[in-house]
Parts: structure tokens; C-alpha cells; sequence
């Protein structure tokens, strides 16, 4: 199975706002990297525009013509621009406003009411939900009674443990993983996936839908250049 790279665009996004104007030109890394072979671009449009603006967002929709992942906690702001872009998928994280970034999953137990009414909502405009979880078995079944479509696991624990035993630290996640595909949902994932741990996820499981890699990528770019380096990942999926 081919699993799909989206690359989150949200670090070239940082660096064009630490000057200010437009350097680099966002649409047109957007486009050089669905040019370079990737088949999907993420943005994670925080409310404090510290990276992803909203008009970025609205910019990218207008031009991407792979796969499109917005992802965000589901307030009314995200909700509006769900419901104006219909974007093939949104990724439900439970972020506070202040954090750096996506540091855990729902709980989907929880939680249950309120993400169930909220991928019942999106999921009418014709766009697939993912719901952000740990690598949790419970958490991927309270996933699936919510009605979403796609989980996407953290993938953080997995990178932190993977350079001392990687057969230690995949434990967890191909169980929740096989439980998801029981369950007849998309396995994603994302979080400090990089050229080091990603050809060994994918081996372990083989089903992955979509990951979706940012600051790895972009940091790994300065040293080999964006398209070698969308290669490079790239054939970690094969």
C-alpha cells in the first residue's frame, strides 16, 4: 500500500513571519513540493497566527491540488473554515490556544459527545476527519463511536523510544493500529517522524494511510534541499 506524505507546511510559514513579507513565498513552496511528489500539504492554522495565517490557509486552498489537511482544535473559527473550504480531510486535535504544538491525543471516551457532534458536522460537508489519539486501543475504539473516519497517531513516544528499542516503542502502536484497521478506519500518523524512524513505522505497519511530517522535513531541507530531501522521505514509504 502506498502511504501518502503531507507535508505540514507550518515551519515555512514560521520563517517567513520571523522577517515579515513574503520569504519565502508559501503558495510556491506548496507548489514546488506537490511538484517534488507529495501527495497531500497540512496546515495548522493556530487563532495567534504564530505560523499558518488565516489567509494563508484560504490562499493555499485556492491552489493545492493534492490532498489538503487542515487540522486545529474544532472551535468556531476552525469550524468556519472547515465549512468554507471543505478540504478533503480535517484532523481534530485537542490543543489549548498556548501550546508549541501537538504534544498528546484526545480521549475519546471523554470527549465522546462533543467530537461526535463535531465529525458528524464536518463530515456533511463531504470532507474526512481524522481524530488525533495516543497509541491507545481504548482511545481508538472511542474514536470509531465517535463516526470518524481516520485516526492519526502521535507518533512522539514512538520517536522518543525508538533509539532505544525500537521493537519496544512500535509495541503499542501496532496494536492500536491493527485495532483501527479492525475497525475499518485510516491509520495516519505524525510527530517527530523523521529519516531515522520513518522506513521502520511503515515497515511495522504497512497500512499507514498518511503521515504527515513538517519540521523534520523542512529542517532537513537546509542541509539537502526541499526536493532531494521530499525524495528522501519519500522512499521511506515505499
Amino acid at each position: 500500500m502506498v502511504t501518502r506524505l503531507s507535508v505540514n507546511v507550518n515551519k515555512i510559514a514560521t520563517l517567513r513571519n520571523a522577517r515579515g513579507g513574503d520569504i519565502p513565498n508559501l503558495v510556491q513552496v506548496v507548489k514546488d513540493l506537490e511538484k517534488f511528489g507529495v501527495q497531500g500539504i497540512t496546515v495548522h492554522p493556530r487563532p495567534d497566527e504564530r505560523h499558518i495565517t488565516l489567509d494563508d490557509t484560504y490562499r493555499i486552498a485556492k491552489i493545492v491540488k493534492s490532498h489538503y489537511n487542515i487540522e486545529g482544535y474544532p472551535n468556531d473559527r476552525f469550524m468556519k473554515i472547515i465549512n468554507d473550504i471543505k478540504p478533503e480531510q480535517a484532523t481534530l486535535v485537542p490543543d489549548e490556544n498556548d501550546v508549541i504544538t501537538s504534544m498528546e491525543g484526545w480521549n475519546t471516551l471523554k470527549n465522546q459527545s462533543f467530537l461526535s457532534d463535531v465529525v458528524r458536522n464536518i463530515q456533511s460537508l463531504g470532507t474526512k476527519v481524522s481524530i488525533f489519539v495516543n497509541s491507545e486501543v481504548t482511545q481508538i475504539v472511542g474514536a470509531n463511536k465517535c463516526g470518524a473516519d481516520r485516526i492519526e497517531l502521535y507518533t512522539g513516544d514512538y520517536s522518543l523510544g525508538y533509539s532505544r528499542n525500537r521493537n519496544l516503542s512500535i509495541r503499542d502502536y501496532l496494536l492500536a493500529a491493527n485495532e483501527a484497521k479492525s475497525l475499518n478506519m485510516d491509520v495516519n500518523a505524525g510527530h517527530d517522524l523523521n529519516l531515522k524512524n520513518l522506513k521502520f513505522l511503515k515497515f511495522k505497519i504497512p497500512f499507514l494511510y498518511e503521515v504527515s511530517i513538517g519540521h523534520s522535513l523542512i529542517s532537513d531541507s537546509i542541509y539537502f534541499g526541499l526536493e532531494n530531501t521530499v525524495k528522501m522521505y519519500l522512499s521511506k514509504l515505499t
